[in-house]
């Protein structure tokens, strides 16, 4: 159902938000998909378990579900949905028949947002989804500044924190996880001689040139403080964070930012320090970054304009 759906509404609605019909009757997916045409991009899922397949695979922007299906009904896969990290942020809408106030209240409890009644009016039906795929796009957006940073506009520090915690976790006992930690070379003296304005103009430039270098979706670079970054790379040992912290430094260097008070270089520099180790179960990851940490005080050290990794 869900490949007639999407062949029906090819390419002019590529571009529309992810709408995911459920319902074991396909003639009402189909009559709902059709009522919808134009403001989404239909799915289509007859049961519970296809539902929850859709879902993780697609990330629809919203899911209308259906509650009297046969096997997994809308209440326990509407929980399920609510339930899972990748799915539990889709809003959930119940198209049902079931009227009564119990129903409307259960399907509240389960998760979902709001209860539109079979039959419905075709209407009223665009306008509820149109509101409430606005409503999801806003809230998206609002998700995705408070993960930035206003300055550079690569990932913050919360951000930052969050996914080492989070990848810490995933690779406990299992694979490497590597920590640069970068700092931009007597920025203190760059912002004396030449002014603030010019300062946050250069770190906003060296942020998006160590994002620029990262070559994995699940790579994160971040402004970690001040003039200050860090980058996160999960299943990567110390050849694959010495090769990236190469990039990085060649790539900055291709700036050829001037600093007329540099001690090391009439460019702009960095300093870098990584490290790269599989987390232990129960360690905390401030045992990485600690080392990370470390190893960039090291190349301070050493003169600047390098790095140290272990």
């Amino acid at each position: 159902m869900n490949q007639s759906l999407q062949r029906r509404s090819a390419e002019p609605n590529e571009n529309l938000p992810a709408v995911l019909i459920v319902d074991d009757q396909p003639l009402n997916i189909a009559f709902t998909g059709g009522a919808l045409e134009g403001i989404c991009r239909p799915l289509g899922a007859t049961d519970g378990k296809e539902a929850l397949q859709l879902a993780r695979q697609h990330q629809p922007d919203l899911i209308l579900l259906d509650i009297r299906m046969r096997g997994m009904d809308g209440f326990e896969t509407c929980r399920r949905l609510k339930s899972d990290p990748q799915t539990r942020g889709i809003p959930v809408i119940f198209l049902t028949a079931l009227k009564d106030e119990e129903n409307e209240e259960q399907g509240l409890q389960a998760g979902a947002i709001d209860y539109i009644s079979k039959p419905f009016s075709t209407p009223l039906l665009r306008a509820r989804v149109r509101n409430h795929l606005q409503l999801y796009r806003q809230q998206r957006q609002l998700e995705r500044l408070a993960q930035l940073d206003g300055l550079t506009g690569i990932a913050n520090r919360r951000t930052f924190d969050e996914l080492l915690r989070t990848c810490w976790a995933h690779q406990a006992g299992q694979n490497p996880l590597a920590l640069l930690m970068i700092d931009v070379d007597a920025f203190k003296r760059y912002n004396d001689s030449l002014g603030h304005q010019c300062g946050d103009d250069a770190l906003h430039r060296v942020a998006l040139c160590i994002e620029a270098s990262l070559q994995r979706h699940e790579d994160l670079a971040a402004r970690y403080g001040g003039e200050e970054f860090a980058c996160i790379l999960p299943n990567t040992g110390l050849e694959g964070a010495a090769h990236l912290a190469q990039t990085i430094h060649d790539a900055v260097a291709a700036l050829r930012i001037l600093h007329p008070s540099s001690p090391t270089s009439p460019f702009l520099t960095l300093s870098i320090g990584g490290a790269a180790l599989v987390p232990g179960l129960g360690e905390s990851p401030l045992v990485l970054l600690e080392k990370a940490d470390a190893n960039l005080y090291q190349a301070k050290q050493n003169g600047r304009s390098q790095t140290v990794l272990s």
